[in-house]
């Protein structure tokens, strides 16, 4: 039997003595809304974050969570991850152990970390992220009976299984929204548009295939809003840097727009900061930003929530139940509730009536295959 096989066959008694043990990465902290990585060294040292309590009967399975480099504190992406993981700890009884990469050449070091370990072997390992596609082909081909997932690509191999959203789908509603927007005079919170604006903006966080799905929905939902609306689009380069999304969106609002609507992880704090220096408005992404970054909720119109936790709880669960997916793909949309456009908890309620009665007309569009949205820019 190879190794993986062993662990499950031997039983309850086996598990319980790899539980509570320290193989594999772990470090970086949750309380801070910057990157806290390991050390750069990306060696894995440092304390471990989250771990389930070990029980007399052990977890049902150990994961090993490798984060996007935004790291956790985002609000966003790397959060939503992790609360797929927090789900399944409190409702599957697994144990997880974290790791923070904070540079691409990061990742390989990490998930072979994790695949090596043997007290205790992780059963899954969940790669957040399109920058760890290479990295989890290499993993997967060196260590062929380690169950891996990714996130936001699509790996070919056999002990991988992948998930993919339609963030197209959701960006166009936020596009909708903003397009509708501008056109009007509106005022809410501590932001305002100006009636007679033409212009609204994207900021990206690494120019790529998957963050133009996010432009290239937007665009075409502002363009369904109004042929007079343009969008300003600027990548910032990375998904980390704040003073970067601030430079970016101020530009913008210095240029016409109202409404900015970022698809760059921390670097959208950045965005959300200048919206209110500018008394203008953002759009937030990956979870309810005017939740998760509630200083902000006074200028965020809404968020394009993209289920990341769901793909990471689906994960797990399969492995707990001896039903991994390896080798297939699952692509979450409008439809699957893997995308949604959600209203800002403080601004939401202002939001008008006729806007939301067209952002949801757009949803059922986009279900049922009526309006065909676009996933590379025009």
């Amino acid at each position: 039997m190879d190794r993986r096989t062993f662990v499950k066959a031997t039983g309850v008694a086996g598990i319980a003595g790899l539980a509570g043990c320290s193989g594999g990465p772990s470090g970086g902290s949750t309380e801070t809304e910057t990157e806290a990585p390991t050390d750069a060294g990306g060696d894995g040292g440092g304390e471990e974050t989250t771990a389930a309590e070990t029980t007399a009967s052990g977890p049902t399975a150990n994961i090993g969570m490798v984060y996007a480099t935004g790291g956790l504190g985002d609000g966003s992406f790397n959060d939503q991850a992790q609360q797929g993981a927090l789900q399944a700890e409190e409702e599957l009884g697994i144990a997880f152990n974290e790791a923070q990469p904070d540079q691409v050449s990061q990742f390989s070091t990490f998930q072979q970390q994790f695949a090596e370990s043997t007290d205790p072997v992780y059963d899954l390992i969940c790669c957040i992220g399109f920058l760890q596609a290479d990295s989890v082909g290499q993993t997967a081909e060196t260590y062929p009976d380690q169950n891996l997932m990714i996130v936001d690509s699509v790996v070919d191999a056999p002990n991988v299984a992948s998930y993919t959203f339609k963030e197209h789908e959701g960006s166009y509603l936020a596009g909708l929204m903003a397009s509708m927007l501008t056109t009007r005079d509106y005022s809410a919170g501590a932001g305002s548009t100006a009636g007679d604006s033409t212009n609204v903006g994207f900021v990206g966080g690494v120019e790529s295939d998957l963050i133009k799905k996010f432009q290239a929905g937007f665009e075409a939902g502002v363009a369904a809003g109004s042929d007079d609306v343009d969008v300003l689009t600027n990548y910032v380069g990375g998904f980390n840097d704040v003073a970067g999304g601030r430079e970016a969106a101020t530009a913008m609002y210095n240029s016409g727009a109202d409404i900015v609507y970022h698809a760059a992880g921390n670097t959208g704090t950045g965005v959300f900061q200048a919206a209110q220096e500018q008394g203008r408005f953002a759009i937030g992404v990956d979870r309810d930003q005017s939740i998760t970054k509630p200083s902000y909720s006074d200028v965020i119109l809404g968020s394009m929530v993209k289920r990341v936790d769901t793909a990471v709880f689906n994960a797990i669960e399969s492995v707990v139940d001896g039903e991994f997916p390896g080798g297939t793909a699952v692509s979450l949309g409008l439809e699957q509730e893997g995308v949604a456009l959600v209203y800002g908890d403080q601004l939401g309620s202002e939001i008008p009536d006729d806007v939301r009665s067209e952002v949801q007309s757009a949803r059922e569009g986009i279900i049922g295959g009526d309006i065909s949205v676009p996933t590379a820019p025009q």
